[in-house]
């Protein structure tokens, strides 16, 4: 059973299974302290994440003077796994993926918010759904405990409905597309690539999408608290890094999806369609993030995630979400 936030074949392998999966398997794997010389961070498949990538080129690592080593993980489980272990001082992470590991009493801090996805997901409908009560007892294609299943169950909700008002049909991504193009079933959760082919098919449109549901997708820096002691320098240069990186990606768009398209072997023209539903965090979108009484911070939608995550079983206990935030680099960067 696996919540595969993201998870797509050739792009994004995203599994907050990795909560339950990657715990499971951290105390599998063999200790391996990180090389003080340098930060190691875990990087997986994911625009947020692949975007690290521009800060090495650009060089704005070296810029703000922090020794980092990106360790690439094809499979984005492993890299929880990793880090869970002390094989990483820090990993890209969903927040979703780090609730897991904090209600085991992990010693993990989030120290950055890369991004929000703001439209990379959608539940797509055909022509004939034009209002959600059409969707009651419709057959709805998507990913049983993914991120699908959590877009789907918000999207419900906020239009005063439950999952048992429609019927799932649990298919891989690129399956329920293809189911739902065919017509076998009524709707599809899904993500990027798979929107804007079915966009651009005129087979179906988003009648709700991750933009709708603020703050409750995001991806992040995630660090081992150890590390934080023993090279808070480095990760400190790594945000501020992340702030050059995100005011490059804007102003230069197109350079940025060249150097993060050649990461995971796509066109800059392919990658181009990832980048619009992506919201990339600057300094103070990461302050808001931050801070407790925001409506959309890390705090705020917490209880939500891990709703969804205890009602599935995919965790085990209640995370204390404040345990697992550590905002204190953030306002050092930011001096």
């Amino acid at each position: 059973m696996s919540f595969s936030l993201f998870s797509i074949s050739r792009a994004f392998q995203r599994s907050v299974a990795g909560a339950c999966v990657a715990l499971a398997g951290a105390a599998a794997l063999s200790f391996s302290a990180p090389a003080m010389a340098e930060v190691k961070v875990g990087v997986s498949d994911w625009p947020g994440w692949v975007a690290w990538y521009v800060a090495e080129q650009k060089g704005f690592f070296r810029k703000h003077g922090a020794d980092v080593k990106l360790v690439w993980f094809a499979n984005y489980t492993d890299s929880i796994s990793a880090l869970s272990s002390g094989q990483l001082d820090a990993n890209s992470q969903t927040w979703s993926d780090t609730l897991g590991p904090l209600a085991k009493g992990l010693p993990l801090k989030t120290i950055l918010v890369n991004d929000n996805s703001a439209g990379n997901d959608a539940l797509m409908v055909g022509p004939k759904i034009t209002s959600f009560a059409q969707l009651k007892g419709k057959k709805v294609a998507l990913e049983q405990f993914s991120i699908s299943h959590f877009v789907l169950a918000t999207a419900l909700a906020k239009n005063n409905m439950k999952l048992s008002d429609v019927r799932i049909v649990n298919l891989s991504a690129g399956d329920a597309a293809a189911a739902f193009i065919s017509g076998k079933v009524d709707a599809a959760v899904l993500w990027n690539p798979w929107v804007n082919q079915i966009e651009k098919s005129g087979k179906g449109r988003a009648m709700f999408t991750s933009k709708d549901m603020p703050g409750l997708v995001p991806d992040l820096l995630v660090a081992q608290e150890k590390s934080i002691k023993t090279k808070r320098k480095d990760l400190v240069g790594m945000i501020k890094a992340w702030f050059d990186t995100e005011k490059f990606i804007r102003e230069q768009p197109a350079e940025a999806a060249k150097i993060m398209a050649k990461v995971v072997s796509m066109s800059p023209e392919e990658y181009a369609v990832f980048m619009p539903g992506t919201k990339f965090f600057d300094a103070a979108a990461n302050t808001a993030a931050f801070d407790p009484k925001q409506p959309q911070s890390l705090a705020a939608t917490a209880p939500t995630i891990a709703a969804f995550l205890g009602e599935h079983k995919l965790i085990e206990g209640k995370p204390d979400a404040t345990k697992g935030l550590d905002g204190s680099l953030l306002q050092e960067a930011l001096k």
